[in-house]
C-alpha cells in the first residue's frame, strides 16, 4: 500500500522521524485497518494506550515544575483540565491532525476527522510514536511546546475563563433564550469519569466534555461563545 506524505505534518508537528512507519501506524484508526486486506497491518490503539501514559507522565512534570506550591489535588485538576479529550482534540486541531489520519470510509462519511474522541486518541498515538522514536527528552520538548497556550490559559485568574458567567451575561444583555445545560453521555471508572454536556442557547448548540460537570458545562459555554463572537 502506498505511503502518504507526511512531510507537512511533520513541520507542523515540529518533529522530524527517523522512522515514518512509526508516525504511519500512529495514523491508521482501527477503522481503516479493519477495511484493509493487509495481514501485518496495526490500528493505533496500543499507540494510544502508551501516548495516554506519556502525557499524563509529561504534563504532571512540566505542572510540577510551573507550580512548586500547589497541592496534589490541585496539580491533578489541573492535568486533568489539560489532558482530556475535548483539550487534547483542541490542540490537534492546531497542528491539522484530522487531513492525516487514516480513516475507513465509514467514518469519513460521518465526518471522522473533526470528532473530538478520534482527534484526542489519535493525539495521544502521536506523542507515544514521537516517544518510541525520539525517545523522552524528543517528546518532553513537543509536549511542552504544544500546550505552552493551553498551560499559559489555566494560569490566569479565574475569572478569564468563567465561560458560564460571561455567556450568561451575553443572553440577558442580548435577549436571547436562557442557557440550558444537559449531561448526555458519561464515561469511565466511578474515580475517573468523564462528562459530556450539551448547551442549547436559542438556536445555538454546543457540547463539551470534562472531568467534572462543571468543567464540561464550562467548556460547552466556551464553544459558545466562540460562535456567538463569530456571528
Amino acid at each position: 500500500m502506498s505511503q502518504i506524505d507526511l512531510s507537512g505534518f511533520e513541520q507542523k508537528l515540529l518533529y522530524k522521524f527517523n522512522n515514518i512507519n512509526i508516525l504511519n501506524e500512529a495514523l491508521c484508526h482501527s477503522s481503516f485497518a479493519n477495511e484493509q486486506n493487509v495481514a501485518d497491518m496495526h490500528d493505533n490503539e496500543r499507540f494510544e494506550f502508551l501516548g495516554d501514559a506519556v502525557l499524563s507522565l509529561i504534563v504532571g512534570h512540566i505542572l510540577m515544575q510551573r507550580y512548586p506550591d500547589i497541592d496534589e489535588g490541585s496539580l491533578s485538576r489541573k492535568r486533568s483540565s489539560l489532558v482530556n479529550e475535548s483539550q487534547l482534540a483542541t490542540v490537534a486541531r492546531t497542528i491539522d491532525l484530522g487531513l492525516y489520519i487514516r480513516l475507513g470510509k465509514g467514518e469519513i462519511q460521518t465526518n471522522g476527522r473533526e470528532k473530538n474522541s478520534i482527534l484526542a486518541d489519535t493525539f495521544e498515538a502521536v506523542m507515544a510514536a514521537i516517544y518510541l522514536d525520539g525517545g523522552f527528552d524528543a517528546v518532553f520538548k513537543i509536549i511542552d511546546i504544544h500546550f505552552l497556550k493551553p498551560l499559559d490559559f489555566i494560569a490566569a485568574p479565574a475569572a478569564n475563563h468563567d465561560y458560564k458567567s460571561r455567556l450568561q451575561e451575553l443572553v440577558q444583555v442580548g435577549q436571547r433564550a436562557m442557557s440550558r445545560y444537559s449531561v448526555i453521555h458519561e464515561s469511565g471508572p466511578d474515580h475517573d469519569k468523564t462528562f459530556r454536556v450539551q448547551l442549547k442557547v436559542g438556536k445555538i448548540s454546543t457540547e463539551g466534555s470534562g472531568k467534572s460537570k462543571k468543567m464540561a458545562e464550562q467548556d460547552a459555554a466556551k464553544r459558545v461563545l466562540e460562535i456567538l463572537k463569530k456571528e
